[in-house]
């Protein structure tokens, strides 16, 4: 479909001038000769573009800027009047261009008005099929924990309050985290994510903060005028942690750490499955940064203890899952609903989208069965006998715990998988609580 440009000018002859010029550079236009003319116009909201005299008879041009806030104005005007352009573009005109024209000047100031527009409808349409792929509604839940996870999430993303997420690994931290990004005053500026337990330590402070002042900024500076998400804080090293300081300790949650020596305008929300009072009793981590992180603290229940909210997330992964493997909407089966309810799911949400995505692939029909869940019931009967004691343990026990029970009989990839964790992270789990794998007897 061609480019369609609306010309509203009284006088004949530069309308006439102006369609010529614009027609042989391959765009469709049509005319007005006032404002009125163009508001009466049925399809006044399907022009791509509309160069508007600011001075006509009867009402301004500049009323078309109220009338049609979706479509760039381009405004046309006297030398004598170009005060009154610039106050018509603070009014939100794309531009304006001054009468003479120069005819490669106004070909070229189209042209980019119309780039830009393409570029934003772009952008819209991206923006939209990530808000499809990972949708804030996606928290999907109506036990008590997640309701209160709602309500705090209502009353605290629109402000710039630190915030403190806990929760065992796969609970949707990220998720969270950036729902309060959507639904804040910075949702248009960047959202960026930082695992600190995914870096080496003497790596962690160059990217946060960038390698000095004439490389590319870290992350912070990466950050600007958005939110800064801080995964796994607990494992920032005692250097980082007191640079981190600093930037909190800013009067508005800004602070002289940004590279370029200004100040940061960002906003900060962390992260952690591990205990950071604990941690803080042990002295590994600094208890000034913790009480400034914890401005506004937000739990999320592990999966085990949302009962009900099981079955409706499967029913929601599954389709989000569908959707990305561009296949039909599949179903399961009412004993793969039984299961999902009664299997205690250690590896939390994402434990549980890794088995719908493989029984996704797998499945040959319309409906997904049991055996393509890859539950292991022997790991599930254990899991029962001794669900009490894994609601005790902590994370790091409970991971210590389900690793020394069940390793001798699955692999590393399989335990992983149990886990709702990668490989590697199961490597390094191993290393950080020295968890040796299990010798294989001699053939």
């Amino acid at each position: 479909m061609s480019t369609r440009i609306l010309i509203v000018e009284d006088e004949a002859v530069i309308r006439a001038a102006l369609r010529q010029l614009l027609e042989r550079h391959g765009y469709s236009v049509e005319e007005a000769a006032s404002t009125e003319e163009a508001e009466s116009r049925p399809d006044l909201r399907q022009f791509h573009l509309l160069l508007v005299d600011i001075r006509l008879p009867g009402k301004p041009g500049t009323d078309l800027l109220r009338q049609v806030r979706d479509i760039p104005i381009l405004i046309m005007t006297s030398y004598a009047s170009v005060r009154s352009a610039v106050d018509a573009m603070k009014e939100g005109a794309a531009d304006y261009i001054a009468k003479p024209f120069d005819h490669g000047e106004l070909l070229m100031v189209v042209e980019r008005i119309l780039r830009q527009r393409r570029s934003e409808r772009s952008l819209e349409a991206l923006r939209s099929d990530l808000r499809r792929t990972y949708p804030v509604e996606g928290m999907v839940g109506d036990c008590p924990a997640m309701q209160k996870v709602f309500q705090q999430l209502e009353k605290v993303a629109p402000t710039d309050a630190t915030v403190l997420i806990l929760g065992q690994s796969g609970t949707g931290k990220e998720l969270l985290a950036r729902a309060l990004h959507e639904k804040s005053r910075r949702c248009e500026a960047p959202f960026v994510a930082f695992n600190c337990a995914a870096v080496p330590d003497q790596l962690i402070e160059a990217e946060l903060f960038g390698h000095g002042q004439d490389s590319p900024p870290g992350l912070i500076g990466q950050a600007e005028g958005g939110t800064l998400f801080l995964d796994e804080v607990g494992e920032l090293p005692p250097a980082a942690q007191a640079r981190l300081l600093r930037l909190l300790q800013a009067d508005n949650l800004a602070g002289p750490e940004r590279t370029s020596g200004g100040r940061a305008d960002i906003r900060i929300v962390a992260a952690t499955h591990r205990d950071l009072r604990k941690l803080v009793q042990e002295h590994a981590f600094r208890s000034d940064l913790y009480f400034r992180l914890r401005v506004v603290e937000m739990q999320l229940p592990p999966l085990r203890e949302r009962g009900d909210d099981r079955v409706e997330l499967a029913v929601f992964l599954l389709r989000k899952i569908c959707t990305q493997l561009n296949k039909p909407h599949l179903l399961l089966h009412r004993d793969c609903l039984e299961q999902i309810r009664r299997y205690p799911w250690p590896g939390n949400v994402r434990e549980l989208a890794n088995a719908l995505e493989r029984a996704a692939i797998l499945c040959d029909c319309d409906l997904i069965t049991p055996d393509l869940l890859g539950i292991d019931h022997r790991i599930h009967a254990q899991s029962e006998n001794g669900s009490e004691l894994a609601e005790k343990l902590s994370l790091e026990e409970y991971f210590r715990h389900f690793v020394i029970e069940n390793q001798e009989r699955l692999t590393e990839t399989e335990l992983a998988k149990r886990l709702g964790i990668s490989r590697k992270a199961l490597w390094e789990r191993r290393q950080r609580f020295g968890i040796p794998r299990a010798k294989k007897p001699a053939s």
